[in-house]
Order: C-alpha cells, then structure tokens, then sequence
C-alpha cells in the first residue's frame, strides 16, 4: 500500500502537512519548493524516501523538470497534488490586471502545467489519483473574493471534466476543497487590494476584514486534513468532490440546495428556449 506521491507547494501549509505526514507513514514524496534552500532541506530530512525539487508552477519547463526527477528518483508516481496556489483577494473592479492574471496563472496554468506532465506518465500505468486542492471558494462566491473564486472555478471544471476523462483509464481525480483552516492563505501567502470605492466598503471590505482578523483562528486543523487525504488516496472508489472542514460541507450543500431551488422556479423560461417538439 505504499504510495509515491507528488505534491507542489510543500514550504507551507496543507503541502507540508502532507508530505510530512506521508512520509512518517513510509511512503515516498517528492516535493516542490521555489527556494533551493527549502528543497535542500526536505531532501536530507527525508532520506531515500522524498526528494525536494525547485519548481515554480508558473515556470513549465521547471514543472517538467521536476516531474521527470521525481519519477527518475521515486520509479513512478501514484499520487500527484496540485497544492501550491495563493488567494488574491479584493473587489472584482479594483484589482489590477496583472494581479488578476498571476492568480489564474498560479491557480488555473499551474495546475495545467503539472497535470500535463504527469498524464503521460499515468496514463502508461493505467493508475493514479490526482488531487486538485481547489476551495469552498471553488463551488461559492463571496464579496471581495471574486478574482480567487474565479480561478478555483476554473479549477473545479477542469479537475470534474478530467475525472470523466481520466476514469475509464483507471486514474482518479479529486477536488479537494477546504473551508477556512490554520495555514498562511488569509495571512502572508495572500495580496490584498483595499476597496478604495465606497460602495464596495460594506460588502468586499467587511468581508476582508472578517478574513483578516479571524487568519490564524479559524476552526479547520491542517493536520486533520492531510490525515484526511492520506486517506482519501486509499479509497477504492473516491469522490470526485471532498469539502473539507464544516464549514464547507455546509456551504457547499447550502450552495447546491438554492441552485437546486432557483433552477426549479425558473425551469419554465430555460424548457421554453428550445424549439418547439
């Protein structure tokens, strides 16, 4: 039952969680860092049983690399996670387009950029899980959160639509997607943008604010949820969707329960737009 996993963004957070507690169960791990320091670091402390790799996400030919040592170092990969990803947090008008197209960028070609160079490799195997560690913010929109829902959006589809893909070949995918937990998203690993619109003070300002104060106290344990992805990989048949933590089984059976209204107050608009039968 021993699994080689790949997991990107392991400096912090649920990645370091992960591949901490991965590897104290005895599987393998390769890992990715941005800093060689870090990467140094993790590969003395693992052993013959990890590897650290340097690897930005939003470099390709850096998330190749990585991807080839890794299988060259662990012989095969069973697990990939896409982890490393940042929230970039603000009202929808206001945050600039650079700062927009970094965070689809990190959150959204990231991913891809793994994804597609893995594939290869599990598609040959016949086997594997991927685990797209998306949000509540994937399957919800909140004020002032808009520019980071959109890129977990994103990732959503694309990890639904790969798992129909990926199915029949035996490979498995899971949207992982947690509520608030005690890492660094709502602190360091986040950027801001301050609504400098009136209008939007009451609704995006609140709730980045709510963010701000409640960062390093909200109820999620990160170690549980490692623990609960470790788990999850060892499934026979596992979810295609795992909201992690109360708050977003919550929110997401909330989320699905008035879509599910909505759609059948308004079904007579939506049938009515076909061609007549």
């Amino acid at each position: 039952m021993t699994k080689h996993w790949f997991i990107t963004g392991v400096s912090t957070g649920f990645g370091k969680h992960l591949a901490e507690l991965a590897l104290a169960k005895g599987d393998k791990v390769a890992a990715t860092f941005r800093q060689p320091d870090q990467a140094d670091e993790f590969t003395q402390k693992a052993g013959a049983n990890g590897l650290g790799l340097v690897a930005d996400v939003a470099d390709e030919a850096a998330v190749k690399q990585a991807v080839a040592d890794a299988i060259a170092r662990l012989g095969h990969l069973d697990v990939v996670v896409n982890n490393a990803g940042y929230g970039s947090l603000g009202p929808i008008e206001e945050v600039p387009d650079e700062e927009v197209q970094r965070q689809f960028d990190i959150n959204v070609f990231g991913p891809l950029r793994v994804l597609r160079a893995v594939l290869p490799h599990l598609r040959e195997r016949k086997s594997g899980h991927i685990l797209n560690i998306t949000s509540i913010g994937g399957l919800r929109a909140f004020p002032g959160v808009g520019i980071y829902n959109g890129s977990k959006f994103a990732l959503e589809g694309i990890g639904e639509s790969l798992a129909a893909q990926v199915g029949p070949l035996g490979i498995h995918v899971t949207n992982v997607e947690p509520s608030g937990f005690r890492t660094d998203w709502a602190g360091r690993s986040a950027t801001y943008t301050e609504p400098a619109i009136a209008d939007y003070r009451p609704t995006a300002g609140q709730n980045l604010a709510n963010i701000q104060k409640a960062s390093g106290n909200q109820p999620g344990d990160p170690e549980r949820a490692a623990q609960a992805m470790f788990d999850l990989v060892r499934m026979e048949n596992p979810p295609v969707h795992l909201p992690l933590g109360k708050a977003a089984v919550k929110g997401a059976l909330d989320k699905f329960t008035t879509i599910k209204a909505e759609i059948e107050q308004y079904a007579h608009i939506g049938n009515g737009a076909d061609f007549p039968e």
